[in-house]
């Protein structure tokens, strides 16, 4: 009976061991779910906001008078947009620790309630770009000495802006996510901002008129780049190398700002990446393009999005007061011929 011991012990240990090892690998598993469950800028834009709400002086866990406490000392120098985050993200700490969670309280939301009454402001909007600002910036490109970052340049300018791109998208461009046609280039999205499931979205970009088309500006830069795989778009250093890493997403906004004072445009400081998808959206509505067109290109879901951009770019031209006032200079030509 003794000899069986330790065998008996030793089959405990190895079981003891495995079921140990099945955990760890469960609990990876689940956290790597976990996080793959929110963005990257989302996470970002959270832990930011937990430590501004540290750094005033709040801990974690929280309650309601300290929370209240922070929207009153926050209330005057941050915007009610950005306080909201702060409280969302306070309430998914708590959510996600199964603790009680001290955004739900009334008390809460409605102080949250009064400062956005006293306190909101209309949210700024990136500049659109219209077709004409973005002929003077290729224009502008194309007059420089030859240079890799001259035909980069102008590939990144006219693919963000008729494939209507998010800066994020754009850097993420590989090689491998090019489908070359006849008619033009499709470009795979491996993920987006409205397709966190990673169910795949495919911009097209069809061959157009020389020195505008998009796809042939890309081509022209891969072949001058030599780039046969990885990244599309680079970053490139003083001496015209290109870069072996992807650009960074804020170069696209330090860019755009560049050529906007190039071209001494008077929005400088209201210009972003966003620009580009606004500008598609809204000049494509001041040429009438269909509703389901500039959905369809901007990859937007929601369509009352679509429809504020679309109002956007046609609130001049297609406005109430066009008819009216071709009346009144009838009458006041009339009036004019009576009173002679």
């Amino acid at each position: 009976m003794n000899s069986k011991l330790p065998k008996t012990v030793t089959e405990l240990s190895l079981r003891n061991e495995y079921s140990s090892l099945v955990a760890r690998r469960e609990a990876e598993s689940l956290q790597h779910y976990l996080q793959a469950a929110t963005s990257d800028n989302t996470r970002k834009a959270y832990r930011s906001a937990i430590r501004q709400f540290e750094k005033w002086g709040g801990r974690l866990p929280t309650d309601r008078d300290t929370v209240v406490r922070y929207l009153l000392a926050r209330a005057e120098s941050l915007n009610p947009r950005t306080l909201d985050l702060h409280l969302t993200a306070i309430s998914q700490w708590h959510h996600f620790q199964a603790l009680p969670d001290p955004v739900r309280d009334p008390l809460v939301r409605k102080t949250m309630d009064g400062i956005r009454r006293t306190r909101g402001q209309p949210k700024r909007k990136a500049k659109a770009l219209r077709l004409e600002h973005i002929a003077q910036m290729v224009k502008h490109l194309q007059q420089l000495h030859d240079s890799k970052k001259k035909y980069r340049d102008i590939a990144l300018v006219l693919t963000g802006f008729f494939g209507a791109f998010r800066r994020s998208e754009l850097v993420a461009i590989k090689t491998s996510d090019l489908m070359w046609e006849p008619e033009g280039l499709l470009i795979k999205l491996p993920r987006s901002k409205t397709d966190q499931q990673a169910t795949g979205l495919v911009r097209a970009l069809p061959f157009g008129a020389p020195g505008c088309c998009p796809a042939a500006a890309l081509r022209d830069w891969i072949e001058l780049g030599g780039i046969n795989e990885g990244p599309i778009f680079r970053p490139i250093n003083r001496w015209d190398k290109i870069q072996p890493k992807a650009l960074n997403p804020g170069a696209i906004n330090e860019l755009l700002k560049s050529l906007g004072s190039a071209c001494q445009f008077d929005f400088v400081p209201d210009l972003s990446s966003h620009s580009f998808r606004r500008g598609l959206s809204t000049s494509a509505a001041r040429e009438r393009v269909d509703f389901e067109l500039i959905k369809k290109q901007g990859g937007w879901k929601s369509d009352a999005t679509v429809w504020e951009y679309i109002e956007e770019g046609q609130q001049l031209s297609n406005n109430a007061t066009h008819i009216l006032m071709e009346k009144m200079a009838v009458l006041i030509d009339t009036i004019s011929v009576n009173g002679m």
